[in-house]
């Protein structure tokens, strides 16, 4: 009976558990020697990486972990469209030229006496000035579209002729700075050599004997016959900060300068036409030409995002009637100087 009873009462240590068998990996080539990419078993797929991969990005907002529940990208409280900063300088150029030169103009010929004459003197200039001004803009944007063609062949040229080492030393100066290590840097010049040779091979077959044969010729069609991809672009963008100057760019530069000129222009004649008297008509012109310098300067600095608050506004509104009234002012005095020496 005691025999029984201190077996019975002997605790049995539990068996260890089963070992797991090790999932052999695949080998990275076959019997013939072809090298294929492995296929992995899916029992060595860990679920939480699986579930890791399969994540969108939208899936992975952090709005859920924030106490406010605020996505980041309603975390902004600027909401203002910036204008094109090309536009934006063609009207700066416009409006600043229109507020200055014809004012200094009507001001010298107010000692005439007659705001007749101011007027017909005014407009004869605003219309030049608008059609001179509209040339000049349209000009400039050709010369810098020819510009980019030019350099454009040139560094095809020489992506063509150049080693993959000088490539790839040209990429690192230019990721280099902003922190990307040398290894990423081959392999981006590695594939940017790449498209662009693929772009020209299908160059030289010619677009009326290419017929997209595959879905994959049709969705990479877009990107290599693009000019915008490549080794070429991207030492044009990113190294010279350059860009191709679409052809509609020079129209709307000419336009924007002109009305811009012409619109700026009429500002400081507009007193002209109600008051017969000049003297007096310039008072009014000056005052209401230094008002729209202030309103141009802070809706310049809203437009261009220079003024973050009060004190910016305030800023860009006394900064431009600073420049443009010491523009006037230095016109006006060259102008009465030459009256009194002649």
């Amino acid at each position: 009976m005691s025999s029984t009873h201190s077996d019975s009462s002997t605790v049995v240590p539990p068996s260890p558990p089963a070992a797991v068998p090790a999932v052999p990996l695949p080998p990275r080539s076959d019997a013939a020697g072809s090298k294929k990419a492995p296929v992995w078993p899916i029992a060595a797929v860990v679920p939480e990486a699986a579930a890791a991969a399969a994540a969108t990005p939208s899936a992975k907002c952090g709005r859920h972990d924030r106490e406010d529940g605020v996505c980041c990208k309603e975390l902004t409280h600027d909401e203002r469209t910036l204008v094109d900063p090309d536009v934006v300088r063609d009207v700066v150029i416009g409006l600043s030229d229109g507020l200055t030169v014809p004012f200094a103009l009507t001001a010298g010929l107010s000692s005439l006496g007659e705001s007749k004459l101011v007027v017909l003197g005014g407009i004869a200039e605003l219309i030049a000035g608008a059609i001179s001004m509209g040339i000049g803009g349209f000009l400039a944007s050709q010369a810098e579209r020819d510009h980019y063609r030019y350099l454009q062949k040139q560094t095809a040229e020489r992506v063509r002729r150049s080693c993959a080492g000088e490539m790839e030393r040209e990429v690192l100066e230019v990721l280099g700075p902003v922190g990307v290590d040398g290894g990423t840097c081959r392999r981006v010049a590695g594939c940017l050599r790449e498209v662009e040779a693929e772009g020209e091979g299908d160059a030289l077959l010619g677009e009326g004997r290419r017929e997209p044969s595959a879905a994959s010729d049709v969705e990479s069609g877009s990107l290599r016959w693009s000019k915008e991809v490549g080794l070429t672009a991207f030492l044009l963008k990113f190294g010279q900060g350059l860009e191709e100057i679409p052809n509609r760019r020079m129209y709307i530069s000419a336009f924007t300068i002109g009305m811009g000129y012409l619109i700026g222009g009429l500002i400081p004649l507009l007193p002209y036409f109600f008051i017969p008297r000049a003297h007096v008509a310039l008072i009014y012109s000056s005052l209401i030409t230094g008002l729209v310098l202030l309103i141009f300067g802070a809706v310049k600095s809203r437009v261009t995002g220079a003024a973050m608050d009060l004190a910016g506004y305030a800023w860009g509104a006394v900064s431009t009637l600073m420049v443009g009234g010491l523009a006037a002012a230095a016109a006006f005095g060259i102008v009465k100087a030459l009256e009194g020496s002649g």
